[in-house]
């Protein structure tokens, strides 16, 4: 990362930890003492907030590793402390207003100092539930999907979905380990991965992501690409992955035959692969091309829901997303729905289906609140 660009971001952070200490420090009634330490730990955190953007330029293991670790906690910890101590002003403000509306107003010295004292105590409790949830292993989410038409021979045809893993600094492959054997459980006739697998190179990741090649399904494992593969070095990412039995589909499609029906799985690039390559843009209509006519159920993997418009007007039935994460921790998920179409869950646009992961892993901090992690079974049904 340009140091101009660093320089910047820790400059943003220290004017953020300032608006905090300068807004609960006094209220909480430390003494000097307790104000200096109070002090101190805001410019730790300060500090170790950027860290995870000077750990990318450190190769030593497990250096890098650990001040991902660290640098991840503390964004986490920071973002909740900012978010609660912002909510606190408001509410303080609400009360402001109220007292100049009551006859001999309103004292807020003992909500003052209590609601300061809350705010870090919340904050760290939000924080430790957070990596909990996210640590964990991925739930199973059930989902039926009503296809209209659907062949007798494909009701009950099930798909395992899983994306978003993003392994990396703090997911490793004891972490992917239990998501493939809780994949493998729920015996799919095919696996979907929508994306955002890794966060690094292949010489860095490759042992990591290995266990990739254990996925398995009756029709095998399919993959798209996610922004993050770009990052990371797609085409690169997409060889590898090849090695291991997935097949990636790049706007391409393959026909399965299913006890006498036909499916299509038809895949398509990252939304944004073609900032990285002109040559590799999205393209719903192409991951048709050379379709029979005799296909029952058009399915589409794409990394992100905002290729639903593309896919249903390209006659796609289902498509299945993620890069969401649902938000990932409060109060984030209130704010995708600008960037992204839908947030979770199973929504409806036109004639598509569009399924849209929380993911299965996470990105960044690992602190999941409000937004769980997900393995998606999803089950054709006749609508």
């Amino acid at each position: 990362m340009p140091l101009k660009m660093l320089l910047r971001l820790a400059g943003l952070s220290a004017l953020l930890h300032a608006y905090i200490g300068f807004r609960l420090l006094p209220d909480l009634s430390l003494g000097t003492g307790g104000v200096l330490v109070g002090i101190l730990i805001l410019a730790l955190s300060t500090i170790m907030t950027p860290a995870p953007l000077l750990a990318r330029s450190i190769r030593q293991q497990p250096w890098s590793d650990l001040l991902h670790w660290l640098g991840y906690l503390a964004m986490g910890l920071f973002s909740s402390l900012f978010v609660l101590t912002l909510l606190r002003d408001v509410l303080l403000l609400a009360g402001v207003a109220l007292g100049m509306l009551t006859q001999g107003g309103l004292s807020l010295d003992g909500v003052r100092r209590a609601s300061a004292i809350a705010v870090p105590v919340a904050a760290l409790l939000l924080t430790l539930v957070g990596v909990f949830n996210a640590r964990r292993l991925a739930k199973v989410v059930h989902v039926d999907v009503p296809i209209a038409g659907l062949p007798a021979a494909l009701i009950g045809f099930i798909i395992v979905q899983i994306s978003d893993i993003h392994v990396g600094s703090t997911i490793k492959r004891g972490y992917l380990n239990a998501i493939v054997g809780a994949v493998n459980a729920l015996k799919p006739d095919l696996v979907a991965v929508t994306g955002d697998l890794v966060d690094g190179s292949v010489a860095r990741l490759a042992p990591h992501v290995a266990p990739l090649a254990e996925l398995s399904a009756r029709h095998g494992v399919f993959c798209v690409t996610g922004n993050h593969e770009y990052y990371s070095g797609a085409d690169a990412w997409v060889v590898e992955l090849r090695r291991l039995g997935l097949h990636v589909l790049m706007n391409q499609n393959a026909v399965l035959e299913h006890d006498g029906a036909r499916l299509l799985v038809g895949g398509v690039t990252d939304f944004s692969a073609h900032h990285f390559d002109p040559a590799q843009r999205s393209d719903p209509q192409a991951a048709l091309s050379g379709a029979p006519a005799n296909v029952a159920v058009k399915l589409l993997l794409a990394h992100q829901p905002r290729s639903a418009a593309a896919a249903a007007e390209a006659g796609f039935d289902l498509q299945l997303s993620g890069h969401t994460h649902g938000g990932q921790f409060l109060p984030w998920n209130f704010f995708v729905r600008f960037q992204q179409p839908f947030t979770a869950g199973l929504n409806r646009l036109k004639k598509l289906w569009v399924y849209t992961s929380r993911g299965t892993g996470y990105w960044g901090p690992p602190v999941r609140f409000g937004a769980p992690s997900e393995i998606t079974r999803l089950r054709l049904v006749a609508a």
